[in-house]
């Protein structure tokens, strides 16, 4: 017992708890490769650790990390991955407010159970009218509901007869009547429509699609076989994909603080555009740093009083207290840590990361907020670090090189590169002006200082891949700590400072490395 003791004695004179362990180091600005954290004893498997976190009351990941708000990294094929990962994608503002609403859209609608306003045919068409509507839409899909001019369900267009040999008849000479139409009713779905629907396939084999109605025969959706199918199969995944109550996709968007010609918050604009932000089933929205963050969430708070609210980027305790008070869920942290981030050069202004996250995290606790780390992530080994004093991590640099991100491939000297810039770059901020305030895209009086550099990354392949190595490397930090989960994570961890020698030790050397880890 003695000896346990002692060696306990040692160990906690090196490795330092965060509330020892930062304020001793208040003199130093410290970021990831200048900390390492010590290993505890440990009887978890890595793969056994649960990496689920809540941001806000109705906003639950299976998988802490988002993926930036940033036009070379999330539009909605970016988030789409993201979500069927357990994740989140943040969809940016660089754009239309009419095409930001199709992207959400086209995330919600990607893939789940029901699908809530299934497109539909009416009796008097002619099979070639809606071979002629298949083609005009781009639809992969050739069976349609039957529906008459005050939505009720009177047949099923059997993609079997839509046909161009077919093309002369009558949608509802050719559609399967009614009355031989499998159908239910919203209330017999109740409380698991996923359940009920799958029970249905199984004892239906040949039949794909289930049509639900009201108790008055309206049409109300559909389910298709594929996409139930998929939803059971998550239920044996370790890391489910993250969803909201109707089984669709999460997704977030950021939202800017549009102002008016007077220089006010353009405060109808916004609050329409959140609306419809919602109408459309996005889980969070993200305000960035601009002037008016604080109004800004005040005013999104007031309007939308139970909408997850992720703001930033700050770096004190006072930020996050502010922004809490204001009205937001989440905080981001981080001013300056991105790799295309410049704003700590041009403005000499930001804070380290890990120094920036204990400080905040002092805020966050005594508002019962949570944090997100923002920036500054190069490998798995600093998101541990990060979510040993926040909730999740933003991404973007790790993320841009995929193939679900948005920026243009070029080639050079052989190698494949996507796009990626800062949206403090002169072309972010241009595209901005362009796309969201109605500005010339030449206009570059707005900012004259840019905060960020437009950049390359290597094509780094998928989404998925990216975050199952990830994953794996949180996932191990997790079990030489010893911790099941995040909070526990937040408890074990142990700090020591390293110097640049130890940095040097802690990767590669003295070989010649032939291929990459993680």
């Amino acid at each position: 017992m003695a000896a346990k003791t002692n060696s306990d004695d040692t160990d906690s004179q090196f490795y330092l708890t965060a509330d020892t362990f930062f304020p001793r180091n208040a003199n130093t600005g410290l970021t990831f490769d200048d900390v390492t954290l010590a290993t505890q004893f440990s009887q978890i498997l890595p793969r056994d650790t649960v990496l689920d976190t809540r941001l806000a009351e109705n906003l639950e990941l299976h998988l802490p990390i988002i993926s930036a708000d940033m036009d070379t990294v999330t539009e909605h094929a970016m988030a789409i991955a993201m979500a069927l990962k357990g994740g989140l994608g943040l969809v940016h503002y660089n754009m239309t407010e009419k095409q930001q609403l199709k992207e959400v859209s086209r995330v919600k609608n990607h893939v789940h159970g029901l699908i809530q306003e299934p497109i539909t045919v009416t009796a008097d068409l002619s099979v070639g009218d809606v071979l002629e509507l298949i083609e005009e839409q781009r639809y992969t899909f050739s069976t349609f509901p039957v529906v008459d001019d005050a939505g009720n369900l009177t047949g099923l267009l059997s993609g079997s007869v839509v046909k161009p040999s077919y093309a002369d008849r009558r949608v509802g000479d050719a559609a399967i009547p009614r009355a031989s139409v499998h159908a239910v009713t919203e209330k017999e779905l109740e409380p698991d429509p996923i359940r009920v629907a799958d029970q249905f396939f199984t004892d239906h084999p040949g039949i794909n699609k289930l049509l639900v109605v009201d108790d008055d025969n309206h049409l109300k959706g559909l389910f298709t076989l594929s996409d139930v199918e998929r939803i059971a199969l998550e239920k044996s995944a370790q890391f489910k994909p993250a969803r909201d109550g109707e089984f669709r996709l999460l997704c977030g968007a950021a939202v800017s603080a549009t102002r008016t010609q007077a220089g006010e918050l353009d405060r109808e604009r916004i609050t329409a555009h959140v609306g419809a932000l919602l109408e459309r089933g996005v889980d969070a929205t993200a305000h960035g740093h601009t002037q008016g963050v604080g109004d800004s969430v005040k005013l999104i708070r007031d309007a939308f009083p139970a909408l997850p609210i992720i703001a930033g980027n700050v770096t004190s305790a006072a930020g996050v207290e502010y922004l809490a008070d204001c009205g937001a869920n989440s905080i981001k942290v981080g001013q300056g840590p991105g790799s295309i981030c410049t704003t700590r050069i041009v403005a000499g202004v930001g804070i380290p990361q890990l120094t920036a996250l204990y400080v905040a995290a002092k805020g966050a606790a005594s508002k019962g907020v949570t944090l997100i780390a923002d920036g500054g992530v190069t490998k798995s080994g600093d998101i541990v670090k990060a979510l040993t004093l926040s909730h999740a991590v933003i991404c973007g640099g790790l993320l841009a090189g995929c193939q679900e991100s948005p920026g243009d491939i070029v080639e050079i000297s052989g190698k494949r590169y996507k796009q990626y810039r800062g949206m403090g770059s002169l072309a972010a901020m241009k595209a901005g002006s362009a796309a969201r305030y109605g500005h010339n895209a030449k206009d570059t009086t707005r900012k004259i200082a840019a905060e960020g550099v437009e950049a390359l990354k290597e094509v780094s392949g998928s989404v998925d891949s990216v975050l199952t190595q990830l994953t794996g490397g949180i996932q191990s930090g997790l079990g030489y700590l010893g911790a099941t989960n995040l909070a526990e994570l937040h408890d074990k961890a142990r700090y020591l400072r390293i110097s640049a020698a130890s940095q040097h030790e802690s990767r590669p050397h003295d070989v010649i490395e032939v291929k990459a880890g993680n």
